[in-house]
């Protein structure tokens, strides 16, 4: 793909790639602006289901305006037949590489940060966009001189994410069917219902913030299965269990993001 030109932008080198596709960097041909582009494999682009949701993504995506939601510049074909998107180029670390480094976050940090991340969800929220997949790898921080702390997070992969303005059927996840990260998964997510609405995405975040306070999740087990039947069926413990010192309020914040229903 080096060398390449999708759309009016001309490929540099692989960023990254997955089980779906790779990211890389390019350069619009006539502005010099850089971009990510995220190219699905050609044999999922052929699959119209599996394009759908991709481009919903972008559709999702580009009815936000929210500076932290990230922006997608375009998407379409290439002339091979692979579904893009064009989205903006980041610098900086995801949550998941920060959690990593840190171990944990200084309690303060977690809560400018959570903080900042609840904003930008309501944006989306406004709009009936749900992002079902809510994780530490779907947030990335970058530099911001005009906000507290300098930086400011990202919102990235509404790959996902249901439009609940959207004809009924279209572009939404089947009933039934399990799609998101069972660690940090609603209980109504890990039934497989099928009228899953914002309050999804704040169980997604108090189980974010329970990881950036304590430097793991709320729910840990083995097997996907257990990690299921424990959003199901276990209380989470306090964060201040797992690390003493926090206050009560943090407590009472998370585990109220974090009740069953």
């Amino acid at each position: 793909m080096e060398g390449a030109t999708i759309g009016t932008y001309r490929v540099q080198r692989k960023l990254g790639e997955g089980g779906m596709g790779a990211v890389y960097l390019a350069e619009h041909t006539l502005l010099g602006r850089r971009a990510a582009i995220k190219v699905l494999l050609p044999a999922l682009s052929a699959n119209q289901e599996i394009v759908n949701r991709f481009f919903n993504e972008a559709k999702a995506t580009t009815s936000i305006a929210d500076p932290g939601i990230v922006q997608v510049f375009d998407f379409g074909y290439h002339t091979d037949g692979s579904a893009f998107i064009v989205m903006e180029f980041l610098e900086g670390e995801s949550l998941d590489a920060r959690l990593h480094r840190l171990g944990r976050f200084v309690a303060s940090d977690a809560l400018r940060l959570t903080r900042q991340i609840a904003t930008s969800l309501q944006s989306a929220h406004a709009k009936g966009i749900v992002h079902r997949d809510l994780k530490p790898e779907n947030i990335f921080i970058v530099g911001d001189p005009g906000v507290t702390g300098g930086e400011r997070p990202k919102i990235l992969d509404f790959g996902i994410a249901k439009l609940a303005a959207d004809e009924p059927g279209r572009m939404k996840t089947r009933t039934g069917s399990l799609i998101g990260t069972p660690v940090y998964m609603s209980p109504e997510q890990c039934r497989g219902a099928g009228d899953i609405d914002h309050r999804s995405d704040v169980y997604a975040l108090g189980c974010v913030l329970f990881c950036m306070l304590t430097g793991r999740p709320p729910f840990d087990g083995e097997g996907m299965g257990e990690i299921i039947a424990a959003h199901l069926r276990e209380p989470a413990p306090p964060p201040s269990s797992l690390a003493p010192g926090l206050p009560s309020f943090i407590d009472e914040l998370v585990l109220r993001c974090l009740v069953k229903a």
